[in-house]
């Protein structure tokens, strides 16, 4: 956290000590950096991790008048010979002590702890309520937000609503114009379709974000456990943050707060409500997880908010790169991209009137041209969420349809299986499901987002 110093000599030892003050000049803009004069200046190196902790030599003099110092990241003496070193905050444990904190508390004591060096990351959706918790804290505060250059026109119309409801001005960040036009003129406006969408992600919002970070200690999301099954069941209330950089530069020089963590998302809604705070209008139209317009949709009622972003990837791999340490480490026997190695998953879709295929079964099922009933196949992981979610509106369409000359299936497709069912099965995400027609050896994809019984048997009686 910055510090500024006062300085107590003793005649008898020569030891100077050093004590905080809280009239510290503060660092104004994200990343902005101040001339001073030439000055006798001590770095103190901040490590957040509680790992280590190094104190530079004092008095060391800046190269030239005019160096650029990080001003927040300075402490002034005339002269000193010893430092007394300000103890290491351990982050693990003040998470422990958190855990049951309301938001409001949380969001108090970072503001507390990091003053000036601690900012807010807006996305332009519910994530609103954190502002509207620092604003309730009565301290100062700041606000950034990663404008990609693609997002809806209803989010930049919130975005001043904001600035104008709270009296306050985001500091917005951009992409590399240069970078940007370098992706679009090889690849094209929506090559994220077709191979993935990280690298426009990591030109458009994860170096815009490294950058405003480079000039904070810390910095506040609006993550929650409830928001994705398979990358944020687990984030902290507060944690040193395990991708990014600070202002000091290097690891652990960064602390994360996410102080709705243990709030659910209608929760978050009803003190929105209650507050009369601006939200965006996309939400009304059915929008929950709000980011880029080509890769953000409304969903149905009953489906998971982020089924909504990039539906056309798996339903773990949903993370843009900013919160890139909550997809867990495959080499410590857990998930990557939502594929599971080791943990043991209990199967889905139980009813006795499914057939279970195997590879060798649904490739013989792919060479049949004339087959004497039609098949509708679900492909699926035992671990996805919106599989798990559809599970009883299948297991109930197979029993509806035991016996009528159509054979209900399913095929398990992810792991070894996965690569083969996205060149040959059309695999987009989990779960995918195919209609087999009766005299056609090729499969139709069913398109909507609508499992429902009715809705999966409208669909089969149409192309059967």
């Amino acid at each position: 956290m910055a510090m500024a110093a006062t300085v107590s000599s003793s005649s008898s030892s020569g030891i100077t000590s050093f004590s905080r003050i809280s009239s510290e000049p503060k660092v104004s803009q994200i990343g902005s950096l101040r001339l001073l004069d030439r000055v006798n200046v001590t770095p103190m190196s901040l490590n957040l991790s509680g790992k280590r902790s190094s104190v530079k030599p004092l008095n060391a003099e800046p190269k030239t008048k005019d160096s650029m110092i990080p001003l927040a990241a300075t402490m002034v003496a005339e002269t000193a010979e010893e430092v007394e070193v300000v103890e290491i905050e351990d982050f693990e444990e003040l998470a422990k002590k958190l855990e049951n904190a309301s938001p409001l508390e949380i969001m108090d004591k970072a503001l507390e702890k990091f003053g000036n060096d601690i900012a807010i990351a807006f996305s332009g959706a519910e994530d609103v309520a954190l502002i509207e918790y620092a604003h309730l804290t009565g301290r100062p505060f700041r606000v950034f937000s990663l404008d990609t250059g693609r997002l809806n026109p209803e989010t930049y119309r919130f975005f001043d609503a904001v600035e104008k409801h709270y009296g306050i001005r985001i500091e917005y960040m951009f992409p590399d114009s240069v970078e940007v036009q370098g992706l679009v003129r090889n690849k094209g406006l929506f090559s994220f379709y077709e191979d993935g969408h990280q690298e426009c992600c990591r030109v458009r919002k994860v170096r815009p974000l490294r950058r405003a970070l480079k000039g904070l200690r810390a910095w506040i999301t609006g993550q929650r456990k409830d928001q994705s099954p398979g990358t944020r069941s687990e984030i902290p209330i507060v944690q040193v943050d395990p991708v990014f950089e600070g202002l000091d530069g290097g690891a652990g020089s960064l602390v994360k707060w996410n102080p709705v963590a243990n709030v659910e998302g209608n929760d978050v809604w009803n003190f929105l409500m209650t507050m009369d705070v601006p939200v965006n209008t996309l939400h009304a139209a059915g929008y929950v997880s709000i980011g880029c317009e080509p890769c953000t949709r409304a969903v149905l009622p009953g489906q998971h908010e982020r089924e909504g972003r990039w539906w056309w990837e798996d339903a773990k791999a949903k993370e843009c790169g900013l919160h890139k340490g909550n997809i867990k480490d495959e080499a410590k026997g857990n998930v990557v991209n939502g594929e599971s190695k080791s943990a043991v998953v209990e199967d889905i879709f139980k009813s006795e009137s499914l057939v279970t295929l195997s590879r060798q079964g649904i490739e013989n099922l792919m060479k049949l041209e004339n087959r004497k009933e039609p098949w509708i196949v679900v492909l699926y992981a035992p671990w996805c969420p919106f599989c798990q979610a559809m599970e009883a509106s299948y297991d109930e369409l197979a029993d509806k349809l035991a016996g009528s000359g159509v054979k209900v299936a399913k095929f398990r497709a992810d792991g070894d299986q996965k690569e083969f069912a996205k060149q040959e099965l059309q695999l987009g995400s989990f779960p995918t499901i195919l209609v087999f027609p009766k005299n056609s050896s090729r499969p139709i994809k069913y398109p909507s987002e609508k499992r429902d019984v009715d809705s999966l048997a409208s669909f089969l009686n149409l192309v059967r």
